[in-house]
């Protein structure tokens, strides 16, 4: 899908910093970003949910080794 990405001129330095030192075009370094973000975000989501969930199941546990 085509987008235009409107950017500042100081994200635009930054995307062009990012893009040589990586080797790779703007878009490239764009998309490679955004992929990373949301990876990054979905993981802290996981890791959150799971924590929860194993407190939940190990209250009894988890209260009895913090005595």
């Amino acid at each position: 899908m085509a987008m235009t990405l409107r950017l500042s001129e100081h994200d635009d330095r930054l995307l062009a910093a990012l893009a040589e030192a990586e080797g790779v075009s703007k878009h490239e370094a764009a998309v490679r970003a955004i992929r990373d973000a949301g990876e990054r975000r979905l993981h802290r989501q996981q890791v959150r949910q799971a924590s929860a969930a194993h407190r939940e199941k190990y209250a009894d546990l988890l209260d009895r080794l913090g005595r």
